[in-house]
């Protein structure tokens, strides 16, 4: 259950996505019930147009980039840099540039939000990116918005409060990450035609939603997460969750879901045609591989695969050489390391 709406440019110019549809496909969702006493309030479907808006923006505004920071890495150029993001708030971000002249395909990456990890910001995949980097890929890692300095935690808020502030979250950061895709496509060493999200939980939720907004991305590898929201907290039986509807209210729930539909992966899944997509699951996580069949059905990508590992939230050296593998078919890019892929430090 993330959440809410990002501040809206007041002339928001869509960047090229999918042609909308009469009507979502929540493949994955079943049908409220209504008519009885004490039924679930019988809301109307959201249509997938009416979703879109949310994630609008000015394109054509100034991404004001500047650059705060410049290191080598080898032969490898590590630029941290911040970029005007949903709201005019500056985005923090490292740039990785390969040697040579290009043009380089080029992956955004987006990290988890694991409390307690030291690498719950940019610096999740840093080691990832710079062996990739290595091999002739640009790469843009940036902080969600719940790790910059400027957010903060509504304090006293009770969770359904703190839900919606998630929510808010995830649509500020899928329009941070479009502004990343302007800001990757303004440089002349990047083949526009050649360019990868990787996401990781939370910003796999997020990159789920980006992937039926905005179609300039080519392929997707999503981490660690579900991706029809409403279904899996009405339908779980774990003790936690279960007491968490309690405590926030069903009919309260069920509103959220309603006035937060635009952050439900669910309804963004059937408009990813042109993009390639690969699911990594954790099987400590608890989705079956059922679930994640019907997960990776929902996408409507006619190039996608799934595989699960034998792994924590975190995944595993595995998965992270799958991924390498994935990326290098579907990008063209240069021979990996291997051998450093292997020695980076397991993620806890």
């Amino acid at each position: 259950m993330p959440a809410a709406t990002p501040q809206a440019s007041p002339s928001p110019a869509r960047s090229p996505g999918p042609a909308p549809a009469a009507t979502p496909s929540p493949a994955l969702q079943s049908e409220p019930v209504s008519g009885q006493p004490g039924a679930p309030v019988d809301y109307p479907r959201p249509s997938y147009p009416d979703l879109l808006p949310h994630f609008d923006y000015d394109s054509h505004a100034g991404l004001e980039t500047r650059e705060t920071n410049v290191e080598k890495r080898g032969d490898v150029r590590l630029i941290e840099v911040n970029y005007a993001g949903a709201s005019g708030d500056r985005v923090p971000a490292y740039l990785l540039i390969p040697h040579g002249n290009g043009p380089f395909p080029a992956i955004i990456w987006g990290h988890w939000l694991m409390k307690g990890s030291p690498l719950a910001n940019k610096d999740e995949f840093l080691e990832e990116a710079l062996v990739l980097a290595r091999a002739g890929v640009v790469s843009l890692l940036i902080d969600a918005p719940q790790v910059r300095h400027d957010f903060v935690e509504q304090k006293g808020a009770n969770t359904l409060e703190l839900v919606k502030q998630q929510s808010e979250a995830a649509g500020h950061q899928v329009i941070d990450l479009r502004r990343g895709v302007d800001l990757l496509l303004g440089r002349h060493d990047v083949d526009r035609k050649r360019i990868a999200y990787v996401g990781h939980s939370w910003d796999a939720h997020v990159g789920a939603i980006l992937a039926g907004v905005d179609t300039r991305i080519c392929c997707y590898v999503l981490m660690a997460s579900g991706y029809s929201d409403e279904e899996e907290l009405f339908a779980s039986k774990d003790p936690g969750r279960m007491a968490q509807i309690k405590e926030m209210g069903e009919d309260n729930v069920r509103e959220y879901f309603h006035e937060y539909a635009w952050d439900d992966p669910v309804y963004f899944l059937g408009h990813t045609d042109r993009e390639s997509i690969f699911l990594q699951f954790a099987s400590h996580d608890g989705i079956s591989k059922e679930q994640g069949q019907k997960y990776l059905d929902a996408f409507s990508s006619k190039d996608k695969k799934m595989e699960f590992y034998d792994a924590p939230h975190a995944l595993n050296a595995t998965a992270r050489l799958d991924r390498a593998r994935w990326l290098q078919k579907h990008l063209g890019m240069k021979k990996i390391d291997e051998t450093a892929l292997g020695q980076i430090e397991q993620l806890k």
